[in-house]
């Protein structure tokens, strides 16, 4: 390695200690009540299949939706500006729900709400496709898009509570997994339609089952969290209270909160629109949901990469620059030959889309605490949704308007480049509880 770059190791080992040099005070501790060697191997590898299950099922309620989009949209009767709508519904629920996420996890435990999580995920999966008509639809959406919004911030928090000296390879683990179900979605939802009996519902619901299936981790360690009246004695171990962080005097969380919200701006235009855009272009149907399959699984691999490149760079502005030029690349051709180099366009957003993986690293290493990286995780994935809420309706209305993708993938491209100097700020080598103490 380069002699500027450090270790992931001596990068956690900074994250979890004071400036005195004592123990960082943690909002989620890990469970306490010494259990034994091979029980905490046990729970850990529980966790890890949790981690794995939730992330398989954070996405698939969004991509299978998009995969079918015309068929819901003919089904429902929606205009081209309801459907916008209907995908700008995951950011404003992501928004909405997210930031509860920190202050549920101090109530009733991280692992709990997680499990909560993905009971909401199962439940709004079953009902949304036959509850009737475009609110029933919405509103079974947003129930499964609820328990999305708090796992999704608290995915971190678990992973920098259960393994903070590996934050780069869970992470890397996690959205390996994420980007796996975003894909799979993508690529089956059409022909597993088809195998059911070519019924839009059907082809929906049968999602609900990878969700049920990540509930019965969850269950168990749920029972692993501390006890709340073990939190002040942890407190006091520390020696000291621990000051409340304000997040928002912190120019890197502001900067980490753009950046989340111009990348999912740019992943929900990518989830709910891409498909159309080869439909339009004279791909068919089939071949379509597979682009965007190939688009989703270029994050498979590279969502297990970029984490752990990221955590031993002192700055990740180089990896920001790098997946944003890819992006505009990627818009280009599907502006100039949309059909013709549609395999090629599919593979330079899949790499521009990476930037989710690196954005959820970046707030694990630039917070120095547990509690510090849920109230980071919070406010960069709530403010940053509720910026990215416009994009994908405000596509559907110049789509509708103007006939054509030549606006609309104009806007996509534009947005790009605050996307790539808001990163370079949000990737320099500094704490939030540094800036907010300052």
């Amino acid at each position: 390695m380069m002699g500027g770059m450090v270790s992931e190791e001596t990068r956690t080992a900074k994250s979890t200690t004071t400036n005195s040099g004592g123990p960082a005070a943690s909002e989620f501790p890990a469970p306490t009540g010494g259990p034994s060697a091979s029980t905490r191997a046990w729970t850990t590898r529980l966790v890890v299949v949790g981690i794995v299950l939730a992330a398989l099922n954070l996405r698939p309620a969004i991509t299978s939706l998009g995969a079918l989009l015309e068929e819901v949209r003919d089904g429902l009767g929606m205009s081209g500006s309801v459907a916008g709508l209907l995908t700008s519904v995951p950011p404003l629920c992501f928004a909405a729900f997210g930031v509860m996420a920190p202050r549920l996890a101090r109530r009733f435990g991280p692992s709990t709400v997680v499990c909560a999580g993905m009971v909401a995920i199962t439940a709004g999966l079953l009902i949304r496709p036959y509850v009737g008509g475009t609110a029933g639809f919405l509103a079974g959406s947003a129930l499964a898009l609820m328990g999305i919004a708090v796992s999704n911030v608290l995915m971190p928090v678990i992973v920098k509570r259960w393994f903070p000296d590996r934050v780069g390879s869970m992470t890397g683990l996690y959205s390996m997994a994420l980007a796996l179900g975003t894909a799979a979605a993508a690529a089956v939802t059409v022909p597993m339609t088809e195998a059911l009996g070519g019924s839009w519902r059907s082809g929906l619901t049968v999602w609900a089952a990878l969700a049920a299936a990540a509930v019965l981790p969850w269950i168990a360690l749920a029972r692993h969290r501390e006890a709340p009246a073990d939190r002040p004695s942890r407190a006091r171990e520390t020696g000291r209270a621990r000051p409340e962080l304000r997040i928002t005097r912190s120019r890197t969380a502001w900067a980490l909160a753009v950046f989340f919200g111009l990348q999912a701006t740019a992943a929900y235009i990518t989830m709910g629109w891409m498909a159309q855009i080869f439909r339009d272009a004279g791909v068919s149907a089939g071949t379509a949901g597979l682009l965007l399959a190939v688009t989703m699984a270029m994050g498979v691999p590279l969502a297990y990469v970029i984490p752990r490149v990221a955590t031993r760079l002192p700055r990740q502005g180089p990896i920001v620059i790098v997946l944003g030029v890819c992006g505009l690349a990627g818009y280009a051709g599907l502006y100039l030959a949309p059909a013709g180099g549609a395999w090629a366009w599919a593979l330079l957003l899949g790499v521009s889309n990476c930037a989710f993986p690196l954005a959820l690293t970046m707030v694990g290493m630039r917070a120095r605490t547990g509690a510090g990286v849920a109230q980071l995780s919070a406010f960069a994935q709530s403010a940053g949704y509720l910026i990215s809420i416009p994009g994908p309706l405000l596509v559907g209305v110049l789509y509708q308007h103007s006939g054509g993708w030549g606006l609309p993938i104009a806007l996509m491209a534009g947005l790009m480049v605050p996307q790539m100097a808001v990163g370079v700020l949000a990737g320099r080598d500094r704490t939030v509880e540094d800036e907010a103490a300052r």
